[in-house]
């Protein structure tokens, strides 16, 4: 059975105080549904991963189908950390696969900027596992990736300088973006001397605290946007459990699966979406996903074969580092991007793009999402 994307919507994302989680959640969902020509919806899943911790508000699907009149239509919340919504997605895609549903609203929604950076802090570390030392040691997300990165300079020619060029890329992508968090000018030498957050992660290696909501339509009925392949993976949660630090395995596997279901390769791929939650992530990602070899993406940054007019563009969107990121939000507005890019829509279009690829990570790699679209 075929799949397809229908309508897609999102919210600017930002800090957006003016309106609530449930604004967010309704203004992109009711977008999605009337680029879909408002079609009647058989399931709704929402992408969330924070709401209950640090906004109190829990219920998310049911408020969506309540409130946008779907009727009395199953809904769910998915969590996954930061991979929530590509889980939700693909929770959409094998419910219609299993003849259970037509179509389906997925939708992904995070609000972060209304508490503390040490509450958000916190929050976010209930994705690490509470009873390893590494957790009770004082691991954050910031020191996992910035110990990869660390390595990734010993094994490598690698330098900060080449962190610094993915963040530029994505900063220079972001301008174009009218929804994107960060649209302000950046220098290579702003982003070099900017507050070290952890070494060598700096201010702009790291992805920013966000709100904001995607949502997009999928269905069985035909539409120019095929649904090719959908595939997850899961990996160590646990830094002491990687065999190999450079690697990400959940990335790789869900890779493998996705490009096998789709019959596809990596040098099939025309435009990328990857999960730069950190600067250094989007590297090894690319080398994961089989765009480059291992140990030589920073290489492929340097040669700007990831910018939009390079042979593999990654992050047309600005990225997690610049379009922002609203955690559950992150894995949908990654699908929203690939399908505008097919439909020849997108800010930084990337010229015959025909076949896309979405990834979404959780945790420090314990899940990981890829989905394969194809205008068709």
């Amino acid at each position: 059975m075929s799949i397809y994307v229908h309508g897609i919507g999102m919210t600017k994302f930002g800090k957006l105080e003016d309106k609530t989680m449930k604004d967010l959640l309704l203004e992109a969902s009711i977008e999605a549904l009337k680029d879909a020509g408002n079609p009647e919806v058989d399931a709704v899943f929402v992408g969330n991963f924070m709401g209950g911790s640090v906004y109190n508000q829990e219920i998310l699907g049911a408020i969506v189908a309540n409130d946008l009149g779907l009727g009395y239509v199953p809904t769910a919340k998915i969590e996954g950390a930061c991979a929530s919504g590509g889980i939700a997605f693909r929770q959409a895609i094998l419910g219609i696969l299993s003849g259970e549903y037509d179509t389906v609203l997925v939708a992904g929604v995070e609000k972060m900027k209304h508490v503390s950076t040490i509450e958000v802090t916190e929050a976010i570390n209930a994705a690490m596992d509470n009873d390893s030392n590494e957790k009770h040691a004082g691991l954050t997300f910031p020191g996992f990736f910035g110990v990869l990165a660390n390595r990734y300079f010993h094994e490598t020619g690698a330098t900060k300088k080449h962190l610094a060029q993915v963040a530029l890329k994505n900063r220079e992508n972001a301008i174009n973006n009218p929804l994107a968090q960060f649209t302000k000018p950046a220098t290579i030498e702003e982003i070099m001397e900017a507050r070290m957050i952890t070494e060598p992660l700096g201010l702009f290696d790291c992805s920013p605290t966000t709100d904001g909501a995607a949502a997009v339509v999928v269905s069985k009925n035909k539409s120019d946007i095929e649904i090719k392949s959908s595939a997850q993976a899961s990996g160590p949660t646990q830094m002491q459990n990687a065999e190999n630090l450079l690697s990400i395995p959940a990335v790789g596997e869900s890779g493998r699966l996705a490009y096998e279901k789709a019959g596809l390769g990596p040098e099939d791929i025309d435009v990328v979406e990857i999960h730069d939650c950190f600067s250094m992530t989007e590297i090894i990602s690319s080398e994961e996903l089989g765009f480059f070899n291992r140990g030589e993406g920073y290489l492929a940054v340097e040669q700007g074969r990831t910018k939009p007019d390079g042979d593999k563009p990654i992050n047309t969107s600005g990225g997690l580092l610049s379009k922002g990121h609203p955690i559950g939000a992150t894995g949908v507005s990654q699908i929203y991007q690939i399908t505008h890019q097919l439909r020849g829509t997108a800010v930084n279009q990337v010229e015959g793009a025909k076949i896309g690829l979405a990834q979404n990570l959780g945790g420090t790699g314990s899940y990981s999402t890829v989905h394969i679209l194809e205008r068709v």
